[in-house]
């Protein structure tokens, strides 16, 4: 029997953040399954689905974490996680999906309804301002899973809404 727990931890950003949370969690026998990763403005968000032997207590995993040096003045949860720690082949990431460009209020909602359009389901997404020329760049890479019959049309119909943006576009197929 084994426990399966969610670590979700949101704090300042610090060097080494990433390698203190990991290896502690190594250290406490922890299997590692889907785990994220992402500096928010000055802050950093850490989230991971872990196996556990079925003995780990859950307070004692949070306790263990909170007493890192690296996540002082970070908010450390711990809770059961009951869905599947392993997401389905229907989930399984095809294309790797970038636009990028000048500010364009509502762009992300406008590409999430392409994917709902066609079917797509959105694995993975990351959306960023950075400083450019000419004022800031938006950034949005997402992981997606189009299926096969859809895929034409759908990167067809996102490569049409960034260019009405006069955004740039690009994307990667993920050989599975």
């Amino acid at each position: 029997m084994s426990l399966t727990a969610l670590v979700s931890i949101i704090g300042p950003d610090r060097v080494g953040l990433v390698s203190a949370i990991a290896g502690r969690l190594f250290d406490l026998g922890a299997n590692l399954g889907d785990t994220a990763f992402a500096v928010l403005g000055g802050g950093a968000e850490f989230t991971a689905i872990c196996e556990f032997s079925a003995e780990m207590d859950l307070e004692t995993l949070e306790r263990e974490l909170e007493a890192l040096p690296e996540l002082d003045g970070a908010e450390v949860n711990v809770s059961r996680f009951d869905l599947a720690a392993i997401h389905p082949a229907s989930e399984t990431i095809t294309h790797m999906i970038t636009v990028s460009g000048g500010d364009s209020p509502g762009l992300m909602a406008r590409l999430c309804e392409v994917f709902e359009q066609f079917n797509a389901n959105i694995v993975r997404l990351n959306s960023e301002r950075v400083p450019g020329g000419g004022g800031n760049q938006y950034v949005i890479t997402t992981a997606v899973a189009i299926p096969t019959e859809a895929t034409s049309s759908c990167l067809a119909t996102i490569a049409n809404t960034a260019g009405e943006l006069g955004l740039d576009y690009d994307y990667t197929q993920v050989d599975i």
